[in-house]
């Protein structure tokens, strides 16, 4: 495995690649999830090549960039047991060599609703990190978890509307024994937290369950099961994230702040039952 920190030295890694080559973006301290995330890319390609980099540009000013894990030791160790070729880690100048860019990628609509109605220009600063490592790592395919559905979302529409020429694979969200999904932030739950905090993929579960009598019965059922968490919100959505359909393929997205984590989740619902 090559660690690259600069440009340079990842043209020059990524040069030495052969056959397909795919990318996985992280932001470091990596999980299960993160190794999962590995494994599909490598299942799927001759050559996988992995980042590691806190995006400055995806926080907003009471977020926690400061706070944000890092963890680049052990990050290392797991993009080798999961037989990463290269592995990007490059500092803030390398990624913004004239410091905030002035140029950004607008996301568009959607960047304002879900996730985007909370968190003002965190889309924005996504797609743009996203663009840049597309652009240095040059790979045939990319690999995100469907945890952040609504930023795989607008990826797949960046990667299509701008013809950039890779593909953008969804990958299961990977989940505790007790249907959390693994986040980075996980780990800032006290005990307490983290059993209130099994109620959002508890709350998708039951809505899920209740597809089958439509839409108003997939909420209801969905914000029972929450109890007393109060959601940032709790919808139902088109696949695409368009307006929920009566019948067929949707998707049900959750957000909360459990004690200082926010987390996020969502969950594949068929509304209609078997017809």
């Amino acid at each position: 495995m090559k660690t690259a920190g600069t440009r340079g030295e990842l043209a020059e890694a990524r040069a030495a690649l052969e056959g397909r080559v795919a990318v996985v973006m992280t932001m470091g301290a990596l999980h299960d999830g993160h190794a999962a995330l590995l494994r599909a890319a490598r299942k799927n390609a001759d050559a996988v090549i992995a980042t590691i980099f806190v995006n400055p540009l995806q926080f907003g000013p009471n977020e926690d960039f400061t706070r944000y894990p890092r963890t680049l030791g052990a990050d290392l160790a797991v993009c080798e047991a999961e037989g990463v070729d290269v592995v990007f880690t490059p500092a803030h100048d390398v990624i913004y060599p004239g410091g905030e860019p002035r140029v950004r990628i607008d996301p568009g609509p959607l960047a304002g609703e879900l996730e985007g109605a909370i968190r003002p220009g965190h889309f924005s600063g996504v797609l743009t990190v996203v663009h840049k490592l597309l652009r240095l790592t040059d790979p045939h395919v990319a690999f995100y978890g469907e945890k952040d559905y609504q930023q795989l979302t607008l990826i797949k529409a960046m990667a299509g509307d701008l013809d950039m020429g890779v593909e953008i694979v969804g990958a299961p969200t990977v989940r505790e024994p007790d249907g959390l999904a693994l986040s980075s932030r996980n780990r800032y739950l006290s005990a307490d937290e983290r059993q209130l905090a099994a109620a959002l993929s508890a709350a998708l579960r039951a809505g899920a369950a209740a597809g089958a009598d439509g839409p108003e019965a997939v909420l209801a059922a969905a914000h029972a099961a929450l109890g007393s968490i109060e959601a940032d919100y709790l919808e139902l959505r088109a696949p695409d994230l368009g307006p929920a359909p009566r019948a067929g393929e949707a998707r049900l997205l959750v957000a909360a702040r459990i004690g200082t984590p926010r987390l996020i989740d969502n969950a594949s619902v068929h509304l209609g039952g078997n017809q």
